[in-house]
């Protein structure tokens, strides 16, 4: 069995509902980005509030099991390997509204879970059917966007 050694579990929470769309040969992939919150209290006394966002990139059912349930604002464990940018080897960056660079981290999910039951309350729900899920070799690629 071969290693992965950018594997990376973690929570968050959706910032935007999920964008489906199909590669030229038909395979299905979900992107969304989800924020993980931290908030502590700094050496000078002050609170320091950090926000990381992950940009989660799914395929094949997984993919549609995501695009029907997962919506804005939902909680989720995302299982999946870091692919890092090609050109830094590290988060991508970005430039935000007000000037400040930014970074964001990207996950190729193989496992999906619900960690809320929609409206923010309940038990932990499995994606129904997850099943790991793997970019087909030669597909990035195809991705239209």
């Amino acid at each position: 069995m071969a290693t992965d050694h950018f594997n990376i579990t973690f929570t968050g929470n959706l910032g935007a509902d999920p964008e489906m769309k199909f590669t030229p040969s038909g395979q299905a992939v979900a992107n969304f980005s989800a924020a993980s919150n931290r908030q502590y209290t700094g050496q000078d006394g002050q609170t320091v509030k950090e926000t990381i966002w992950v940009r989660v990139t799914a395929w094949g059912r997984l993919a549609e099991i995501c695009n029907q349930y997962l919506k804005k604002g939902r909680k989720v464990l995302v299982v999946g390997r870091l692919t890092p940018d090609p050109q830094t080897g590290g988060p991508r960056l970005w430039t935000g509204r007000n000037g400040s660079v930014n970074a964001s981290y990207e996950v190729n999910a193989r496992e999906v879970y619900f960690l809320d039951n929609g409206n923010g309350h309940g038990e932990a729900h499995a994606a129904p059917e997850a099943a790991p899920a793997s970019q087909p070799a030669g597909e990035l690629e195809d991705i239209p966007f």
